[in-house]
């Protein structure tokens, strides 16, 4: 992990100037973060540029740590375009279940890269599903896979309580972003690895599943 492909350092870098600008520039921070009223204005450019602004240097500093870990596995399977597509794809993906979901708060505002780090997330659990991960308070890691069920399901839990100012709906359309777009670059995992395409698709369904029966 410790080479660092130029593609990842080039996201990350992104990230890393913008966010300083919008650290000490109110004016741009406020231009470019996501906001429904003015993406609904016509300001669609905020669904991306709000991906490379943070809150703090915490908070930058998680989304990149996450991103460290996780590129080079997608990189490593996919190559570089690839990755750099599916970034993008995820970032859009957060985004516009954002607006799917709260299109009728107009001063709905977030900021941060996490939807397309989860994107990227989620994908290297796709295709590398083996994967032991560790978490905070379990002392044994567990199969990436499993990690990555529970963490959707949670994001349903923030989505339909509000837990936190956190985007929990950017996230989970990054996941939606990773997971899609995986299946369109190595559509063979459908037969291969078909148990665990079907097991992250779950919290998938059940996100749509609640929505359509109006409980989220």
């Amino acid at each position: 992990m410790t080479n660092l492909h130029v593609a990842t350092i080039a996201i990350m870098a992104a990230n890393v100037l913008a966010s300083l600008k919008g650290f000490s520039d109110s004016t741009f921070f406020d231009r470019y973060k996501f906001l429904i009223n003015a993406i609904r204005a016509g300001q669609r450019e905020r669904m991306v540029t709000s991906g490379f602004l943070h809150v703090d240097i915490s908070h930058l500093f998680f989304n990149m740590f996450t991103l460290y870990f996780f590129a080079d596995v997608v990189i490593g399977w996919l190559g570089p375009g690839k990755f750099l597509i599916m970034y993008f794809v995820s970032l859009l993906g957060g985004s516009l279940l954002a607006l799917f979901f709260h299109k009728d708060e107009p001063y709905y505002s977030a900021v941060g890269a996490s939807g397309a780090v989860t994107g990227i997330l989620y994908a290297a659990i796709l295709l590398n599903p083996d994967m032991q991960l560790g978490i905070m308070f379990i002392p044994i890691p567990l199969p990436a896979y499993v990690l990555g069920i529970g963490y959707l399901l949670y994001s349903i839990y923030g989505m339909k309580s509000r837990l936190g100012n956190i985007g929990h709906t950017a996230h989970f359309g990054g996941a939606i972003g990773g997971y899609v777009t995986t299946l369109l670059f190595r559509p063979e995992l459908l037969v291969t690895d078909t148990l665990i395409v079907v097991l992250l698709a779950i919290p998938i369904i059940i996100l749509f599943a609640l929505e359509k029966m109006g409980k989220i």
